[in-house]
This record gives C-alpha cells, sequence and structure tokens, in this order.
C-alpha cells in the first residue's frame, strides 16, 4: 500500500519547548519510532510541518542587521532540508541497513494572485505574550494573531496547486525508497509576468500540501498524524466523542478551528472526494493502528 503521512508540528516540537536542536531531535525520535511500524511492506511518503522553525530562523535573521532578512521561501527550504535530514537519521537507524531513504526539496506552486495574501492567517514561529508579540510586530511589521494565552505572527497560507518534484518522488517510491518530501508544506513559488519561477513570502498549509502530495502519486492512504486520537464533536466539553468512520458529506457541516483540526478535515474530504480512496486523522502514537483500520478518524466515501 501507497501511504502518504503528515507528520504534525507537535512530531517535532511540543508547545512551549525551547527550540533546540537538542529538543527537535528528541521528538524526530520518537516519531520515527512510531513511523518505522509501518514502513515494512509499504511505500511510505513522509511530510511534515515547520512553522516553529522557520520563525525561529526568521527571527535570527532579523537580529543579524548587516544584511535583510532571508524571505519565507528561502527559510523553508533550509527547514524543510534540516528536518528531513533529522528524520532520515533517525528513521534510517531503526530500518534495515538496505532500506533507502531520501529528502526532497519540494517546490510547489501557489496562484500570486490568491487571496490568501490579503488575510494572512499561518502560525509560524512561537507563542509570545501580547506585549513582546505587538513590539516585535512594531518591529518588523508583522500581523498577529491570537493562541491561547498568547499571541504568534501569522503569514499568508496560499493554496497549493503543483508539486514541481512529483515525478523524482514518484521514481524513488517505486525503487522502494522511503521519501521525505513537502516539508513545511513545500516552497512556495510561482510564475512572474515573464514565466520565469520565483519564490514567494508566504508558508503553504502542510495538510492542504500532503492531500495534494497524495492525489499526485496515487496514494491508496493518507494519515494526517497529530497530537489527539480523531475528530471530535463538542470538543472541549464533557460531552465530547470522537468521530470513528465518517464520509465527506458528514464532515462538511461541522464547525471546526480554522487553525488547527478545520485544514485536516478539508485535506481529508478532499483527498477522498477527488480519488475515493481513504484519509484518516489521528494520532502518530496510533499509526499503526490507523494503517491497519482499527484507529483514528477514518474519511471515506459511502460503501
Amino acid at each position: 500500500m501507497r501511504i502518504v503521512v503528515a507528520l504534525g508540528g507537535n512530531a517535532l516540537l511540543r508547545r512551549g519547548e525551547p527550540m533546540t536542536a537538542e529538543n527537535q531531535r528528541a521528538n524526530i525520535r520518537v516519531a520515527a519510532q512510531r513511523l518505522a511500524l509501518v514502513v515494512p511492506g509499504h511505500e511510505v511518503v513522509v511530510a511534515h510541518g515547520n512553522g516553529p522553525q522557520v520563525g525561529l530562523l526568521s527571527l535570527q535573521a532579523a537580529a543579524y542587521r548587516a544584511v535583510d532578512p532571508y524571505p519565507l521561501d528561502v527559510l523553508g527550504a533550509q527547514t524543510e532540508a534540516m528536518i528531513g535530514y533529522v528524520v532520515e537519521q533517525e528513521l534510517g537507524n531503526l530500518l534495515p541497513a538496505d532500506q533507502h531513504l531520501a529528502t526532497v526539496l519540494t517546490m510547489v506552486e501557489v496562484d500570486p494572485h490568491d487571496p490568501a495574501f490579503e488575510h494572512p492567517t499561518k502560525p509560524i514561529g512561537p507563542v509570545y505574550d501580547r506585549a513582546t508579540g505587538e513590539r516585535l510586530a512594531a518591529l518588523h511589521g508583522w500581523a498577529l494573531a491570537p493562541d491561547g494565552d498568547g499571541v504568534r505572527r501569522v503569514v499568508a497560507s496560499p493554496r497549493p496547486r503543483r508539486i514541481f518534484e512529483i515525478e523524482p518522488i514518484r521514481s524513488l517510491l517505486a525503487d522502494g525508497t522511503v521519501v521525505i518530501c513537502a516539508g513545511g508544506g513545500g516552497i512556495p513559488t510561482c510564475y512572474d509576468a515573464e514565466h520565469r519561477l520565483r519564490g514567494v513570502e508566504a508558508v503553504i498549509d502542510k495538510d492542504l500540501a500532503s492531500s495534494l502530495l497524495a492525489r499526485q502519486l496515487g496514494a491508496d492512504l493518507l494519515v494526517i498524524a497529530t497530537d489527539v486520537d480523531g475528530v471530535y464533536l463538542d470538543w472541549g466539553t464533557p460531552r465530547r466523542r470522537r468521530l470513528g468512520t465518517v464520509t465527506p458529506e458528514q464532515l462538511s457541516g461541522l464547525e471546526l478551528p480554522a487553525g488547527s483540526m478545520g485544514p485536516k478535515v478539508e485535506a481529508a474530504c478532499g483527498l477522498v472526494t477527488a480519488t475515493g480512496h481513504d484519509a484518516v486523522i489521528g494520532a502518530l502514537a496510533d499509526i499503526a493502528d490507523i494503517v491497519a483500520g482499527r484507529a483514528g478518524t477514518r474519511v471515506r466515501l459511502p460503501r
């Protein structure tokens, strides 16, 4: 079975944790232990988030005043390579020596006229207390959005349209390689008026990019791995209950948080509607049971 796994940001850095290389490696080591359970017998593609990492590099770049900070597309490429490098090492330490792994820097086309550029919504970097966030926003020209008791920087998040490296990814999979790609939703790019490809100051939603990746690869299953064991009704109340197997139509009327579960449900429903193949939202810790059909919220067409 061909499986695309979209790792949530919690697999790399837990909320409130210092953004050190040691913490990120320790979290990736735990994620790799789970992923290693589903590699045997399957073709596996791993995508991942990068919001905290891009935010950290952006802060570091802004602190060095001798040159202008690098744009978000370049920071996205840096974090995609950095995270892929650690995932390869930690997963490779668990798999047989003859199991090949490869990280593919992935450019993803977006529409330069996407309305998302007028309404930044994608959080990157750490959570700040309001006073610190407003000071940094005034200094750097950031847009902010509430996050729990604090605020985070938000940037434009245009919809992914095309994955440029899809053929190399497909070839690697056919050769039995575990592929890490589309990290952070991929590197946002578009064509300018002279039809030259260039980077875009934006961050693409990782779940929507993973859904597109699964469609273009003809994946049998999309697993959106997060820190909860599925999609819940009445979340945060004593009446909360997890959904088991549902159809896209059953999910379409639910009101879900735009910054967390909303994109995951949209990504899952988009894949299922377009291909007829299943998508599951669930906990990374349960990934073996998710693949076996015993865990998570499974989205599928009526049968």
